[in-house]
């Protein structure tokens, strides 16, 4: 299998995409519980399926890219609203990049250590470890690249990236991901109730650092990314709940931007699971 992935990140992008939107309509037609999911949670953000339709393929689109993402040849991206970014490092107080499952998040983390690394020292993103053996083979080989770092969604992770915001560097986060049993809170998001990470609150909170939105826009027929760049629409609450509330209401904000780019079919709304250490 790694040996088939490794074959796959020497495709072009184009082919790659193209191959993804038939996965993601082959996923869409065959399986009724992912179908059932990704019509219900785009409904419950007010999108009817012939508005977010593309969002099948592009479900597709991101299984296919990662092995070139990961393993191929840096991919082109182009850059929408650094001002901000530029700012947010000058401060020292180092900053927390917010995404949503929106276009291609692997390839956001990419570009931001290409392009602020080497001034500014790595960006560390939040990973939770692969559990297929020869998946996480790949991903240890493959996240770990000049100016990228990983931290595990353990407490030495945060610790890790505790670390790097005093040090005025960078870390990376997927708010919408649903975290384990007993490190996240129930706040609204598109209106319904979701079991929400309070990690990216706490960070900020914790540290001082700026707080800024990004995405990876997937651009045509294999021409790379382009990634777009947001403040928050007001300072970050200085309680943790209100936080919490207001960093699910901007990943709101910029699924909005693209919904046709969103994982409306990642299970968003399901119960968290229960941490294995807590458990012993």
């Amino acid at each position: 299998m790694s040996a088939f992935f490794w074959l796959l990140s020497r495709c072009p992008l184009w082919l790659l995409h193209a191959l993804g939107v038939v996965l993601g309509w082959l996923t869409f037609l065959l399986s009724p519980t992912y179908r059932r999911r990704f019509l219900s949670n785009a409904a419950l953000a007010g999108y009817s399926f012939a508005r977010v339709s593309a969002a099948v393929g592009h479900a597709g689109r991101m299984a296919t890219e990662l092995p070139r993402v990961w393993l191929g040849a840096p991919t082109r991206v182009e850059w929408e609203g650094t001002a901000c970014v530029d700012a947010a490092y000058a401060s020292g107080q180092g900053v927390v990049f917010l995404t949503p499952h929106l276009g291609c998040f692997e390839a956001t983390a990419q570009g931001l250590a290409q392009r602020y690394s080497p001034t500014h020292g790595p960006i560390v993103v939040l990973y939770r470890p692969a559990r297929k053996a020869w998946l996480a083979d790949v991903l240890e080989g493959s996240r770990e690249r000049p100016g990228l770092e990983t931290a595990p969604t353990t407490l030495a992770g945060v610790r890790q990236m505790i670390k790097a915001l005093r040090a005025g560097r960078a870390v990376g986060l997927l708010p919408d991901q649903v975290p384990p049993e007993g490190m996240g809170q129930w706040a609204p998001f598109f209106g319904q109730a979701a079991y929400t990470m309070t990690l990216s609150a706490r960070l900020a909170l914790q540290t001082g650092a700026k707080v800024l939105l990004v995405w990876g826009e997937r651009l045509s027929w294999g021409r790379g990314f382009r990634l777009h760049f947001r403040e928050m629409q007001a300072p970050l609450a200085a309680n943790l709940d209100a936080a919490v509330v207001q960093i699910n209401q901007e990943m709101e904000r910029l699924i909005r931007e693209c919904p046709q780019q969103y994982l409306w079919g990642y299970g968003r709304y399901k119960q968290p699971r229960v941490d294995p250490a807590k458990e012993a």
